[in-house]
């Protein structure tokens, strides 16, 4: 019942390969993402009390964006 040719491409490591990639930058952006609503909203409102926090914030919210990079990498060294 299973088709051998389907399973023979299914397998196919240029495929497998991309998928991976894929997934490590797709699941790393979404992580970020996540990361970084929580530490933009709380960024924000530090700001609003005290406006001097303002380069704290911004690197504090440039931070999650660094494991975006690292699945970049990832990818592409898969690739």
């Amino acid at each position: 019942m299973v088709d051998p040719v389907a399973t023979t491409a299914m397998m196919d490591p240029a495929g497998l390969k991309a998928i991976g990639a894929g997934l490590a930058v797709g699941l790393t952006g979404l992580a970020s993402g996540i990361a970084e609503k929580d530490i933009g909203a709380a960024a924000v409102g530090a700001m609003a009390e005290n406006e001097s926090l303002f380069g704290k914030g911004l690197i504090l919210t440039v931070i999650p964006e660094t494991i975006v990079i690292f699945g970049l990498v990832v990818a592409l060294l898969i690739s």
